[in-house]
């Protein structure tokens, strides 16, 4: 089980709030105001309905915090536990009508989170013993890129940029816009700050050839064969560079990739492509 730390309240508790408010509207739990009396209390567990890893629990956790401070909820599975079908993950006890309305919510951030989680966990396991990490881009679902980011690692995978300000990565259309590979990598390299590292995107032999002698401090091979992969490996030598593949990656490919050597796979597709982890509220 991976274990990490929680995410600061100043980022996750905005990202909650305005799910609730999205979900509550303008009236609140209509259902659960006119059928629950006020005092009736009830207890409802959460329980995984397939195999996987959990993720988004301090989501779940904070969203009936803030709907009712008096629910008690008990986490028996936390994130980076893996799970299989019919395993409790929480039990939740207090207000009937507080139980039902952050419901939706609270499975909204689990489910999604914990396929993210889930997705992840089996593209690490298909590069088992190769070396390679498994990471995560920004392509995320708008608002909510800190708790996916948190499920990638949660899955035991590795996050990439967590913004545009974390590091410099030139692609393409930054080479096209900047007059090509001299101009822009020049450019860069007399003016970033000394501890910001530089990405520089390639999807030929030629353009790594170029890039080079900057002396990048790593380069991404795009959507390169395998064999282009093994080139570029021995074009870099033991340069310290770190070597990252993308492109074309997923769990029937990704295990020949890692093979050439490369340092890191980055896969969109563990955050815009996870399907949903099924998880079920019932009475307990």
């Amino acid at each position: 089980m991976i274990q990490l730390p929680p995410l600061p309240a100043i980022i996750i508790e905005p990202v909650v709030r305005r799910a609730l408010e999205e979900d509550f509207g303008v009236s609140g739990d209509l259902s659960a105001n006119l059928l629950v009396p006020q005092s009736a209390q009830g207890s409802l567990v959460m329980r995984a309905r397939e195999d996987g890893v959990i993720a988004g629990m301090q989501a779940a956790v904070l969203t009936y915090a803030l709907v009712d401070p008096s629910v008690d909820f008990t986490v028996e599975i936390d994130d980076g536990g893996t799970v299989s079908a019919g395993t409790i993950i929480a039990r939740i006890d207090g207000s009937a009508r507080s139980l039902l309305s952050a419901e939706r919510v609270a499975l909204n951030f689990l489910g999604r989170m914990s396929g993210v989680a889930t997705l992840t966990s089996r593209y690490v396991d298909a590069v088992n013993g190769t070396g390679a990490r498994i990471a995560a881009t920004r392509k995320t679902t708008p608002g909510l890129r800190a708790l996916e980011k948190q499920a990638v690692l949660s899955g035991g995978g590795f996050t990439h940029r967590e913004s545009l300000a974390a590091a410099i990565m030139i692609k393409d259309n930054h080479i096209a816009l900047a007059g090509g590979v001299d101009a822009a990598l020049s450019t860069i390299m007399a003016q970033r700050d000394h501890m910001t590292m530089v990405s520089v995107e390639v999807d030929t032999l030629e353009q790594l050839s170029k890039v080079l002698p900057y002396h990048p401090d790593v380069v991404l091979l795009d959507n390169m064969s395998l064999e282009q992969l093994r080139e570029a490996k021995a074009m870099i030598g033991d340069a310290r560079i770190t070597i990252e593949a993308s492109g074309g990656v997923n769990l029937s490919t990704v295990r020949g990739i890692a093979d050439t050597g490369v340092d890191v796979i980055s896969v969109g597709a563990l955050t815009h492509s996870a399907p949903n982890f099924d998880i079920g509220m019932d009475a307990a």
